[in-house]
């Protein structure tokens, strides 16, 4: 079957690229890991390098003559610089950096607004405020801009999700004042438009790999938003748990809510928005504590109906961004009991009440009450943890129609199509 549209996902571990078919069904996938020793996931080379590498491995798998447009997503606040060409200064400063420079943030949260995503030691303004110091530097741009720039030759594009934790704002529709009173020159950022806007065309190192000559480059998004709209959520009150290293949260609500000393943000999609955060806690942790090996042994003695009682709140090490924004926040992993069973569906029981009150943040906070779950990531697949979730949370859980963010992205594309 011909594909109609691609979406790329470039992720923490790998580039994913899946085509749809002209009613959003896959019809081929391609993929490329970056977590293999040696790779650096700050090197923007190596990313292209693996999205080549994806879309090889896609046209291997699909008809990709039919394609008409094509979109991208990147790991959510990860912003490099390039220079007037738009080849990167450097290297990237990832998502989970904190910015280096404590002046930079203490100067952006004198500024910003109480409802900024661009505040604190996560901001992406700030990472970006420290790059623009190197030398050559001339334009800030995130992981997704700079993907698809290098399919479409435009290097001074961005969609509204990944622009917001650089101050963008989503209400106005536009990059406020105060960050040019930052030192910021208006040219040093790009412009931002909606996800699934049509931004140009494919140049020739797209067509290289395959893609029609007349095909559209859309806007895309954020891979915890490419997440959510993979799942088939689209009703406001649905959410959307992803079980990954790490717990990440969001809920779709007929207006933003944010606040930045508990880790919430809101990215816009159309008329609507997704409300949310992402917590440290999560599949990491349990790595940590137990390995991978033992898992599957561990999850047969889960007891979903027998509370163990202990109350933990599970990190990897110090500092929680959701639902407290604390960056010293010590884990709570004791007491501990001699049955690693009891332990570890202790820990499990903790992740969910950590879950459970993000959702309860949401509501108390402004956002409407949810009103069904879709999980998403490694995590989702545990029963015994499935039915923990669901003793917490108390509401419908659903199935997923897709867990593959580049599925939502590629559904992107196809919007963008449809606009055009």
């Amino acid at each position: 079957m011909t594909a109609r549209a691609i979406g790329i996902d470039v992720g923490t571990s790998g580039v994913r690229a899946v085509a749809v078919d002209a009613a959003g069904r896959p019809v081929g996938r391609g993929t490329m890991a970056t977590d293999s020793p040696g790779l650096d996931p700050r090197d923007p080379e190596m990313w292209w390098l693996a999205t080549i590498a994806a879309l090889r491995r896609l046209a291997a798998e699909a008809d990709l003559s039919g394609v008409g447009a094509v979109s991208v997503d990147g790991t959510s606040g990860t912003v490099l610089v390039t220079d007037a060409a738009g080849r990167p200064v450097g290297t990237a400063l990832m998502y989970n950096d904190p910015c280096p420079d404590e002046a930079v943030v203490a100067r952006i949260d004198a500024v910003a607004p109480a409802g900024s995503a661009a505040r604190g030691r996560s901001s992406a303004l700030a990472r970006a405020l420290v790059l623009l110091r190197r030398p050559g530097a001339v334009r800030v741009l995130h992981q997704a801009d700079w993907i698809a720039g290098r399919l479409s030759g435009r290097f001074d594009v961005t969609d509204e999700n990944n622009a917001l934790k650089t101050g963008y704002d989503p209400v106005a529709r536009r990059w406020p004042d105060w960050i040019f009173g930052l030192g910021v020159a208006p040219s040093a950022l790009p412009q931002a438009v909606a996800p699934g806007t049509p931004t140009g065309k494919v140049d020739v190192a797209a067509v290289a790999l395959g893609l029609p000559a007349d095909a559209l480059v859309v806007a895309g998004t954020t891979d915890g938003c490419a997440s959510f709209l993979a799942t088939g959520a689209d009703a406001v009150g649905d959410a959307v748990t992803a079980l990954g290293s790490t717990l990440v949260i969001k809920l779709l609500s007929d207006r933003p809510v944010d606040s930045p000393k508990h880790g919430v943000y809101s990215h816009r999609m159309g008329d609507r928005w997704l409300v949310g955060g992402a917590s440290n806690s999560g599949g990491a942790v349990i790595a940590q504590l137990f390995g991978r090996d033992r898992l599957p042994e561990l999850t047969a003695s889960l007891q979903p109906d027998r509370p163990t009682g202990l109350s933990y709140y599970p990190l990897p090490r110090p500092g929680e961004r959701f639902p407290v924004a604390d960056p010293t926040l010590a884990p709570v992993l004791e007491p501990r009991p001699e049955d690693e069973a009891l332990f570890f569906q202790g820990v499990l029981e903790g992740i969910a009440a950590i879950e459970g009150r993000a959702y309860r943040l949401l509501a108390d906070l402004g956002a409407p009450a949810m009103t069904s779950l879709r999980s998403v990531g490694g995590g989702a697949a545990n029963a015994g943890w499935t039915e923990i979730r669901r003793r917490q949370l108390g509401v419908p859980f659903l199935p997923a129609l897709s867990e593959d963010a580049a599925e939502g992205t590629a559904r992107l594309a196809l919007a963008g199509l449809g606009a055009f």
